[in-house]
């Protein structure tokens, strides 16, 4: 007859008693229990034990340290779920700095109003990069609205393009916006068909990172694949997806109580994203 006995001298290595490790990542330490085979019989257990006390002179192999954990992928999901939540009730103005290949630094100022409404403010971002743009959503509708800037000294004007919860179209869509709307919401539904884990920091940026791939190889992904960046209390410090990466500057500010539309709305078109059409150089008739 055999019983199992616990040996109380073998400890998990690296757990402690929280199993929580510091900043952001959180890393589960399984409770390990060893068990050793007790036999029967005074005499026998003696004698083992005394055979284990007489053993070879070889040392025991030294501990090593465990490498640091990585959470594993649905581990990791959860911890950006929870960010991405904090971030939609997150209220503040924050800065911006947007880059991307063959472009100079432009700037993105968000403002997240006590009230639910926000805007993006976006530089050379429409007209093929010559036009500064905004998108902003309030209780009358979702908008774009064309910014003056150095290069173009317009009357600021805004166009309703859709309704509260509508969608803009793709060709007036600046896209830099969807960090802060509606991709948050795709981050949160763990029913999305998305692949998270944990991620090197982007260069300047602060918070936990999450390197985030859809599973399908459907054409309309819900948002673009890339890294998403945030700290504890929701801010996006930092994302790098198709068309940049952005970079928190600065600490945010507070919010106000409601976002104010830059400008009048007018029965216009709004900006198209595209360049305009160089025109034609004009021809004299022949003699």
């Amino acid at each position: 007859m055999t019983t199992w006995t616990r040996d109380p001298t073998i400890r998990p290595a690296g757990a402690d008693a929280a199993g929580v490790s510091p900043a952001y990542h959180i890393v589960r330490h399984e409770n390990v229990n060893v068990y050793t085979r007790g036999i029967v019989g005074v005499a026998t257990l003696v004698g083992l034990v005394a055979l284990g006390a007489c053993g070879g002179d070889e040392p025991a192999p030294a501990a090593t340290g465990a490498p640091a954990a990585t959470p594993a992928a649905p581990e990791a999901r959860a911890q950006l779920a929870a960010l991405a939540a904090a971030a939609k009730d997150r209220k503040l103005t924050a800065l911006y700095t947007w880059s991307a290949s063959d472009r100079p630094d432009r700037a993105v100022v968000l403002t997240s109003a006590a009230d639910g409404s926000w805007r993006v403010d976006a530089s050379q971002a429409a007209l093929g990069g010559t036009a500064d743009v905004s998108v902003a959503q309030n209780r009358d509708g979702l908008f774009q609205c064309a910014l003056a800037s150095a290069d173009r000294p317009i009357q600021p004007t805004c166009v309703r393009v859709a309704d509260p919860d509508g969608r803009i179209d793709a060709g007036i869509d600046p896209r830099v916006q969807h960090l802060f709307t509606d991709w948050r919401a795709v981050l949160t539904d763990r029913t999305a068909p998305l692949s998270v884990s944990t991620a090197k920091p982007l260069p300047g940026v602060g918070g936990a990172c999450f390197s985030v791939d859809s599973t399908t190889a459907s054409v309309g992904s819900p948002l673009d694949a890339g890294i998403y960046c945030y700290d504890a209390d929701g801010t996006l410090t930092g994302a790098k997806v198709s068309f940049g990466t952005l970079v928190l500057s600065g600490t945010p500010s507070a919010p106000p109580a409601a976002i104010t539309l830059p400008g009048p709305v007018v029965a216009e078109q709004p900006l198209g994203m595209a360049a305009p059409p160089t025109p034609s150089p004009s021809t004299s008739p022949s003699a």
